[in-house]
């Protein structure tokens, strides 16, 4: 199979559901099968897929839908792991920060931090620990930590309690969008010859008679339509999800994971006007919290609250919330409350327990890698930043339990769909590459031009692209993961939903009972993103400048 550049837009069909479904044929034999589509499965998906190998991913909802859409927005090597010894974590993080922001420069870059000193040994304290930091990025440091007085420190975070300040560190890390990440990252894998599909659930795993899997049991949740696929090698990349799978390889599997609700609110930029972030080193329960400049918001979080229960679509508790809160309003003058609140989102992360199964080969770092007796391979832990590292790691385990073809990883120096270094400072620029071609379709049909919400720069055209070219299948999807209108303010996607439903429908092919249905659905959903009910109203339209 060609394989085209992933910079470039392919106007092929390597990503288009309709076509890939053609294609699942119970005589194909994959490579491998990865079952879940987030940050991991994505780029284990990639990975594999650059090496040659036939490959399919599968995900139940849509690409990022759990915890890869819900993080931090930070590539960072992660300061609390230096704080706590973890030496080798941190420095293979920040050599993955290095190369994240070199293959895909549109949507990873540098963010400068203060630490703000309230104590007479906070600054050098912390800030050693920082040049420590920056060491350990060796060629691919950012920029120098520097020490702060306390008027630097006000000129660049005014809105700052000033109340014992003594000044504070300036350092520097990384920030992406991380479903913009996760679909472009889907869009490369298809370039190099990935099947992928969103909306499909894995039912069973298929076994031979020694025992041994064979490949999967799914079904299209758009259809209910099941398939029989076969493949070499299965991998199991669903996150908290983990251990569905690992029980239908084996029920008396014990649980390989325990999940931990983190919740981030929005704010209203005002609360910090400022284009440099905020680190809280030590909250009351001891984390770091980060405040931080997203989209011309404000991004606060996050906590950390053991969960029972593994959902799709988490809330946040009024306990979190108000942490989150009472923390912050420590270190700013102006004060947030609930009702500044624009939108509030919760994820799951997958911590791993230790295992006592002797049957299972393990390879621990701060991700997980095992195979089971019936060669399941499993992955989980981790963080967005090293998803890279850990996608060649699973794959390396892959070849070696399936007998594969033995290629190296070549996704360190592969560039990621819509890499570009051009910035026009419009709105468009998180598309890369793409960005041309949607202000071009804006062109040819002015109507495309109108925004859906008079406060935000989103444009009717990115609908139509984002059913088209990166199979968005609901509003949710369009809302919350191809642009993050949902996690930046849930009044205006609850505002937006009705239209949006509307120029998806037409683009889709679907009729108006889906029109009303999807719409019902995403404002039901949409309103657990607030602190309290919101009645939604038909905002007039806008268009933007285009050029």
């Amino acid at each position: 199979m060609k394989k085209t550049n992933t910079c470039e837009n392919s106007e092929n069909n390597s990503f288009k559901r309709d076509h890939i479904l053609s294609k699942l044929s119970p005589s194909t034999i994959w490579d491998v099968i990865i079952i879940g589509g987030g940050a991991t499965g994505l780029g284990t998906a990639l990975d594999a897929s650059s090496r040659g190998l036939k490959t399919l991913l599968l995900e139940q909802a849509d690409f990022a839908n759990g915890t890869s859409s819900r993080s931090t927005k930070l590539v960072h090597g992660g300061v609390r792991y230096l704080a706590q010894g973890n030496l080798g974590l941190v420095m293979d993080a920040l050599k993955e920060r290095g190369l994240m922001i070199k293959n895909a420069p549109h949507l990873v870059k540098m963010l400068p931090f203060i630490i703000p000193s309230y104590k007479a040994w906070d600054k050098y304290y912390y800030g050693i620990g920082l040049k420590i930091y920056d060491w350990m990025a060796k060629s691919l440091r950012f920029q120098k930590t520097k020490f702060l007085s306390r008027e630097e420190t006000l000129l660049h975070l005014p809105n700052l309690n000033t109340e014992s300040l003594n000044g504070g560190v300036l350092y520097f890390d990384g920030q992406f969008d991380d479903t913009r990440l996760a679909i472009n990252l889907a869009q490369s894998a298809a370039e190099q010859g990935a099947d992928l599909l969103n909306y499909f659930e894995v039912t069973a795993l298929s076994k031979d008679e020694d025992k041994k899997i064979t490949g999967v049991k799914a079904k299209d949740i758009e259809t209910g339509n099941s398939y029989n696929l076969k493949s070499k090698v299965v991998v199991n990349a669903t996150g908290v999800f983990v251990d569905n799978i690992l029980k239908m390889n084996d029920s008396s599997k014990t649980p390989l994971v325990k999940a931990s609700q983190g919740i981030h609110l929005v704010l209203d930029k005002s609360f910090m006007k400022s284009d440099h972030a905020l680190m809280i080193p030590s909250t009351s329960d001891g984390r770091v919290l980060f405040a931080l400049p997203w989209h011309e918001h404000l991004l606060v979080g996050t906590t950390d609250t053991p969960v029972e229960h593994h959902l799709l679509e988490p809330s946040a508790l009024d306990s979190e919330i108000d942490f989150i809160l009472n923390n912050l309003e420590e270190y700013l003058a102006k004060k947030p409350s609930k009702k500044d609140i624009l939108s509030v989102f919760a994820g799951l992360r997958p911590l791993v327990q230790p295992s006592k199964d002797k049957g299972t080969k393990e390879i621990s770092r701060d991700h997980k890698l095992t195979v089971s007796r019936s060669k399941l391979v499993t992955i989980t832990g981790g963080k967005w930043t090293t998803y890279r590292k850990m996608a060649e790691d699973t794959v390396d385990l892959a070849i070696e339990t399936g007998n594969l073809k033995n290629t190296p990883s070549k996704t360190d120096h592969l560039k990621i769909h819509g890499a570009t270094r051009k910035v026009t400072g419009n709105y468009l620029d998180i598309y890369g590459s793409d960005a041309e071609l949607i202000m071009k379709l804006a062109k040819d049909e002015p109507k495309l031009q109108e925004r859906l919400h008079p406060e935000f720069p989103v444009i009717k055209a990115e609908v139509v692209w984002a059913a088209r070219k990166e199979m968005a299948r609901t509003i949710e999807d369009f809302l919350a993961r191809r642009t993050r209108l949902l996690f930046l303010n849930a009044r205006a996607a609850i505002d937006a939903a009705e239209e949006t439903a509307k120029i998806m429908a037409d683009v889709l092919g679907r009729d108006t009972s889906w029109i009303d249905h999807q719409t019902k659905n995403f404002i039901k959903m949409a309103q657990k993103y607030l602190p309290e009910p919101y009645n939604p109203v038909k905002p007039k339209s806008k268009e933007i400048e285009t050029k």
